[in-house]
């Protein structure tokens, strides 16, 4: 294998935070119950031992899976069932003394799972240990706690959906385009890195339609920069109404989009380019004068870095531009450029 190859094929270093925080908390669970594993072999409270130590043993295995698999949703899931399950036991088995471990089994749901799941699992949990605390507690210390429990789940909720909408609009502000509403070049690159990663796995097809608009400087001189903004909307939205739900569009320039294309080789690629590019000449954006793009279409090829993809898929883009203008070209293996495949 090439160098180039073992650097598109290396594993991610960067953890986002939705990696981090099921890491995180797995780590906690495991560093928070270890000491009081080794307390109860040591004072020979076999059953409760082996039960910290199997949830120890659950936290570290999770948090490996998140680390090595990225699988983020299905380690949530995992780590939030085996703190409330370990939680359930625990209290059976001590008695309700144990209580205080619901607390911080319930922030783990809010935080991990969907609010709806997350307030289901808080039903479950205070109707399995109703049963005993009806039985072994007095009926105002039982109260209480059902109502600390409600109180800690109402807070979760609140300050987990907080921050989860606060997380939303960071994101789209560090990832979307603010006039357009694509993705910025930030984006693209962690694109990038994920479809290298996937073409790896599995090899299916992968390709860039790389866009601009034709003579926007003149544009922007003879209409202003107002009238040069809406074209750009515009064009948006006419991009966005043509590709796939799986396809995702970019903005990575005054006037230069991207198509990143899953699963469409260079041909299928090519014939979306060139529907594009009619559908804008047809909209006629500026109805007394021709509105037009010029496409560039690479397809990813077997050992390539993200940085010569997008450099043929510009080599191609400025053939098109060479060649007259309002036209569409594909990028060779070679470095060169051709007309459409087909």
């Amino acid at each position: 294998m090439s160098d180039q190859q073992s650097a598109n094929s290396a594993p991610r270093v960067h953890l986002s935070l939705e990696e981090f925080l099921p890491l995180m908390l797995s780590a906690a669970g495991a560093l928070g119950i270890l000491p009081f594993a080794i307390i109860r072999f040591v004072s020979g409270e076999w059953l409760i031992g082996i039960l910290d130590a199997g949830i120890v043993t659950g936290f570290t295995v999770l948090g490996i899976f998140v680390l090595r698999s990225r699988r983020v949703r299905a380690a949530s899931v995992c780590i939030t069932v085996l703190g409330l399950l370990g939680t359930l036991l625990t209290v059976y088995l001590k008695g309700p003394q144990q209580m205080y471990w619901a607390y911080p089994a319930l922030v783990i749901a809010y935080y991990l799972l969907r609010p709806v799941e997350a307030v289901a699992a808080s039903l479950v949990m205070v109707l399995a240990l109703a049963p005993l605390l009806r039985s072994s507690v007095d009926t105002f210390p039982m109260t209480t706690m059902l109502i600390s429990l409600f109180m800690t789940a109402v807070f979760a909720y609140a300050f987990a959906t907080l921050t989860a909408g606060q997380r939303r609009q960071l994101m789209n502000l560090a990832t979307r385009d603010p006039l357009t509403g694509a993705g910025n070049r930030r984006a693209l690159n962690h694109k990038i890195s994920d479809v290298l990663a996937s073409y790896d796995r599995t090899g299916l097809p992968v390709s860039l339609v790389l866009l601009d608009l034709d003579r926007f400087k003149e544009i922007n001189d003879d209409y202003g920069h107002g009238a040069g903004d809406r074209i750009l909307v515009q064009l948006t939205e006419i991009l966005n109404l043509r590709i796939r739900a799986t396809d995702s569009l970019y903005r990575i320039g005054g006037e230069e989009f991207l198509i990143v294309a899953e699963g469409q080789d260079l041909e299928r690629a090519s014939r979306l380019a060139e529907q594009l590019r009619t559908l804008v000449e047809a909209n006629e954006l500026i109805p007394e004068r021709n509105v037009t793009i010029s496409l560039g279409v690479a397809e990813l090829e077997a050992g390539e870095s993200g940085e010569h993809w997008l450099g043929r898929a510009d080599q191609a883009l400025y053939a098109a531009k060479r060649a007259g203008r309002n036209l569409t070209r594909a990028a060779g293996g070679n470095g060169g450029t051709a007309a459409l495949p087909f």
